[in-house]
């Protein structure tokens, strides 16, 4: 956010001198009433919307790279040259400007049309009547989306259990949940869009079969579709818990916008909830109904939140971010029974709540795959383009198995961006691409005003090095196996994250 005595930004229209944007350098400016990023990318210069089209924020805070520039705040990927939307979160492109330079002054005045540049689009050759989704998630939805892009003309149907069209699902357990996020921003496209690029999305169906042979699936209404190509999209499921006595109004699990909203409902008139675990889901949640001035105790059998995924250090400053705002930790235990409103822990404490939210982790939704045959590895295994051991069927998102370049090892993450970027690499393979998908993976966890930025993948480290301050809010965090860094974490760190991602990129492998 801009500081209330900053400059206001340049006015493009006018002139700017050409050196005064250097190399990868960015100028924030005006164009009329929108704002405009000037930018130098080699030798040319661009004009591009101010504004990521995912969650508006800041480009010229970004990072360019290779004729790209890169959103600090969830690493989504743009063309300078067309404004294209290239890796997600963002699916919208952003506005360019023509560049005039008049000796060695630029001028910013005119928008490119880019209907233009989108009707440009070739049309593919190929042999694939048709493409069905199962899944109605963000893998499912980036999928769709880039067929279409690609300039896919055939049919695109998406078939999903969910009773609401695919959702920004991060926004269930951060701002929609804290009460700072309207419902209509939530729905990742709005209905309209699903007729004009004609993707049949079909809501409340089952996909009960998936059968490799006749390219075909069965649905729970007893019909049958056909397919050419097949993406399994079909993520996870919350880990239902047991809890002697526990009405099963009373607790609650957020995977869907119907979950969302029905604790938002119930938070209304809540003044204390139990959190059962303190992952990332369980304390996204805790944050968020603190924001709402409900009072929280979290259960959770480690004794470090996040430590099996971020380390002691950071699950100790996040527990005691946590803390200051007035959550209330029972680490080492967990929920015994429930009795009405008395909630009895393992270790004999008994706590007050008007409900209970369960966040325990997940499981991918894997059975129909396994079910059809194809070849399972802790999840659905597919090779390097994203395609499983059957032609023709390919997974993404939380199912997805794959070989990751950059650890050396088979991954398979749960993280929204991975799950829209594997979407968007399936896409263009089921077109005949070819293309690895080598994307590194990455994930944000939201904590009231602290956002944790997650590059790269490490299940197990031998050393953590920090460099800054956990206190300061302000520091990298490195996670080390062999002397080779795996991943890293950040707060307050957008760009080392954007270039640490982008070298990694560039090399392969995580650098030694």
């Amino acid at each position: 956010m801009a500081e209330k005595n900053a400059p206001a930004p340049a006015d493009l229209t006018k002139g700017v001198p050409a050196r005064e944007i250097p190399e990868g350098g960015m100028l924030l400016g005006r164009v009329g009433e929108d704002e405009v990023v000037l930018a130098r990318s080699g030798d040319r210069f661009y004009a591009i919307g101010a504004h990521c089209t995912h969650y508006h924020g800041p480009l010229a805070e970004g990072l360019l790279v290779d004729g790209t520039v890169r959103c600090p705040l969830h690493h989504a990927c743009f063309s300078l040259k067309t404004g294209e939307a290239l890796h997600a979160p963002a699916l919208d492109p952003i506005t360019c400007w023509r560049v005039a330079r008049e000796q060695d002054v630029l001028f910013v005045r005119e928008k490119i049309d880019q209907r233009l540049q989108a009707a440009a689009a070739v049309r593919l050759s190929h042999n694939l009547p048709s493409v069905l989704i199962v899944g109605g998630g963000a893998a499912g939805l980036a999928a769709a989306d880039m067929l279409r892009r690609e300039g896919y003309a055939d049919p695109v149907t998406m078939i999903s259990a969910d009773s609401d069209a695919p959702v920004d699902r991060p926004n269930l357990s951060k701002d929609y949940l804290a009460g700072e996020a309207q419902e209509d921003w939530i729905p990742m496209w709005p209905p309209e869009t699903y007729k004009e690029r004609r993707v049949d999305l079909v809501l409340e169906r089952r996909v009960t079969a998936i059968e490799p042979k006749s390219h075909s699936v069965l649905l729970d209404d007893g019909s049958r579709r056909e397919f050419g190509a097949l993406l399994i999209a079909t993520g996870a499921d919350p880990v239902h818990l047991s809890i002697p006595g526990a009405d099963p109004a009373q607790v609650f699990y957020l995977r869907s916008f119907t979950d969302s909203r029905a604790i938002v409902e119930k938070a209304k008139t809540a003044k204390r909830v139990v959190v059962i675990g303190a992952s990332f889901i369980g304390l996204e949640v805790a944050a968020s109904l603190r924001t709402r001035n409900v009072a929280v105790d979290v259960v959770a059998p480690e004794g470090v939140p996040l430590e099996r995924i971020m380390g002691v250090e950071v699950g100790q400053f996040v527990k005691a971010l946590h803390e200051s705002h007035g959550v209330v930790f029972h680490l080492g235990q967990t929920v015994a029974s429930v009795a009405g409103r008395s909630v009895k822990l393992s270790g004999g404490a008994t706590l007050d709540a008007d409900f209970v939210v369960a966040g325990v982790g997940v499981r991918p939704s894997i059975a129909l795959a396994e079910q059809a045959g194809l070849a399972m590895d802790r999840g659905i295994a597919v090779n390097e383009y994203l395609e499983t051991s059957a032609p023709g069927i390919f997974a993404a998102g939380d199912v997805a198995r794959w070989p990751d370049p950059h650890s050396g090892s088979k991954i398979r993450v749960e993280h929204w961006v991975v799950a829209e970027r594997q979407g968007q690499v399936a896409a263009r393979n089921m077109l005949g691409r070819r293309e690895r998908f080598d994307a590194v993976p990455f994930f944000w966890s939201q904590h009231y005003d602290i956002t944790i930025k997650y590059i790269g993948h490490a299940e197990r480290w031998d050393s953590v090095q920090i460099d800054g301050s956990l206190d300061a809010r302000n520091c990298a965090v490195s996670y080390i196996v062999g002397g080779r860094k795996l991943a890293l974490a950040t707060i307050s760190r957008d760009r080392e994250s954007l270039s640490v991602e982008a070298d990694w990129e560039h090399a392969g492998v995580a650098p030694r």
